[in-house]
């Protein structure tokens, strides 16, 4: 590509410490379950949920014209239901139209959280602006945001749609444009257009710029899950829901949002000794024991301590391609086909984008969209793209790998010397990369995604290891405060509970950073206890980002 960004992308969402033994066991206790298979305590919440509806349709805002369909479903082992619904009007999808209704463990209605509190009530659902005029700003949208290259093959799918997210909702087109770039590789955005007037309400970007055994390139020797083939062995695992890894063949495609122009698929790796790579870039299999073992850890931090199967949480894999494009400078999590797709680098600034940390924050693209869906833009696009780079981070610490040792960086083991930095972000003081923000302003929401996120990572490095300097596996420390305050950690591994918590329990697809701090809050109450060290050091880390 002509233009490198420094740092890691996801794809548009489809449509972001010592304590008592007491306080241990209580979040053992609490420890969800979600996504699982069809069970009768999962039926359960959702016929009490469908009840509280009924019954509080008013009060939630709720009208005859609008209907609602389960997206999530979250029970707590002391019975504890918490079932995530979206919304549509008249037929039409309600950006911010998403709640979660609460409900205690005999299933009475507890309270609910809520995207929007605005009446959804529209005088017509016909658009005076047509879908080709729709489809025409936002091909010029993609355009602008592409400036100096030369886009092949654009196309943009218009889709009608109740915008809830930006003040009073208004009926609104919501157009997928994607195109190739003069490299063959894929641009994409998305635009929220008045359906009335014809005004750019909002726009982000769509495709975002980020028992065997394998010698990978990051993690040295690891152990990979294969399937017999015959006389041969599929780099396809069966105990993680049959995730595979397949070669992209340098070739690209278009199937993004849906949208397919052009269709490349991956050829699944096979091996004959069951013994995968050489380490080196050179054999096109490295990178495929890279993207595996990255896929497997993060299944494995995401079963083991939230109890969550598989991207979606119903126990299905995912798949990885990889060898993606020419000299791609990107890796990406995309929700319209489940996967990953990895580029190779252009060998000067960046290598292979297979690091494990990398493979963790885009496929926690994927949690995010099955959960809170958090919108790609403003502060909870910001917010997104931290909840990304925390669980990459989570990842890689439970991981354990002795060659690849978790750290508060992202991506440094993609960076080459002709990076401008040794890493593409710093979690314990985002400014470090030049364009990040430390800490929370007005001006906030007017950032790039990638740039917001510091407010959120530099919370979660704060609330995991504490304000100063200190060494963390042999990598140094000194994260500073916005307010002069000095805070006191409470570990990644609280921090991991009460974040995965907020983002499938309280959090909307709305919800911004003050909602963050309202939503972890009410996690480490859950948790911890209202009167917790938890749950003070939470209110502490926000208010040292300036949030609070």
């Amino acid at each position: 590509m002509s233009r490198i960004r420094p740092h890691i992308r996801g794809s548009r969402l489809a449509t972001a410490g010592i304590v008592a033994a007491s306080a241990t066991l209580l979040a053992t206790a609490l420890s969800p379950t979600a996504g699982a298979d069809e069970s009768p305590t999962r039926a359960t919440a959702i016929r009490n949920a469908a009840a509280a509806l009924k019954d509080r349709a008013g009060s939630l805002g709720l009208t005859a014209a609008q209907g609602t369909s389960v997206r999530d479903v979250i029970v707590d082992t002391d019975g504890t239901q918490h079932v995530r619904y979206d919304r549509t009007y008249r037929q039409l999808p309600v950006l911010g139209g998403d709640f979660v209704v609460h409900l205690a463990k005999d299933g009475t209605y507890r309270d609910a959280s809520r995207a929007t509190r605005n009446a959804i009530s529209l005088s017509s659902v016909t658009p005076k602006v047509s879908a080709p005029k729709a489809a025409d700003l936002a091909a010029a949208v993609l355009r602008a945001a592409n400036v100096g290259e030369t886009l092949k093959r654009l196309t943009s799918r218009p889709e009608l749609v109740v915008d809830a997210l930006h003040g009073a909702p208004k009926l609104a087109w919501r157009t997928d444009a994607v195109a190739q770039d003069s490299a063959g590789n894929p641009v994409a955005r998305t635009t929220l257009t008045d359906a009335r007037t014809g005004t750019k309400i909002d726009a982000w970007d769509s495709v975002e710029h980020a028992a065997g055994d394998g010698k990978s390139l990051y993690g040295g020797t690891v152990p990979l899950e294969t399937t017999a083939s015959g006389s041969t062995y599929q780099l396809k695992d069966a105990t993680r829901g049959g995730t595979y890894t397949g070669d992209a063949a340098n070739r690209t495609d278009l199937c993004i949002l849906a949208i397919c122009l052009n269709r490349a698929p991956a050829t699944v790796f096979t091996d004959t000794d069951n013994h995968w790579g050489t380490g080196a870039a050179t054999d096109r299999s490295t990178a495929a024991v890279d993207a595996q073992y990255g896929t497997d850890m993060t299944w494995d931090y995401y079963e083991d301590v939230h109890g969550r199967k598989g991207i979606a949480g119903d126990g299905k894999g995912s798949f990885n391609r990889v060898h993606y494009g020419n000299d791609y400078n990107n890796a990406f999590w995309d929700d319209s086909c489940f996967c990953m797709t990895y580029g190779d680098g252009d060998g000067t600034q960046l290598g292979p984008l297979v690091s494990l940390d990398v493979a963790g924050h885009e496929m926690t693209h994927g949690v995010t969209s099955k959960t809170a869906a958090l919108t790609y833009s403003g502060e909870s696009g910001g917010l997104n793209e931290a909840t990304s780079d925390v669980f990459g981070t989570l990842v890689e610490f439970h991981a354990g790998n002795s060659a690849d040792p978790g750290d508060y960086l992202i991506g440094e083991k993609v960076v080459r010397s002709g990076f401008p930095r040794s890493a593409l972000r710093y979690m314990d003081k985002p400014s470090k990369d030049g364009v990040s923000v430390d800490c929370w302003s007005a001006g906030t929401k007017d950032l790039d995604v990638h740039y917001s996120s510091g407010v959120g990572n530099h919370f979660a490095y704060l609330l995991a290891e504490g304000s100063g300097a200190r060494t963390v596996n042999g990598v140094r420390y000194d994260s500073p405060t916005c307010d002069g305050s000095s805070v006191t950690g409470i570990g990644r591994d609280k921090l991991g509970r009460i974040w995965y918590r907020a983002l499938t329990v309280y959090m909307t697809s709305s919800t911004n950073y003050a909602g963050a701090r309202a939503s972890m809050l009410s996690a480490a109450k859950d948790l911890y206890g209202a009167g917790s060290v938890e749950y003070g050091a939470v209110g502490a880390a926000w208010k040292a980002v300036n949030v609070g």
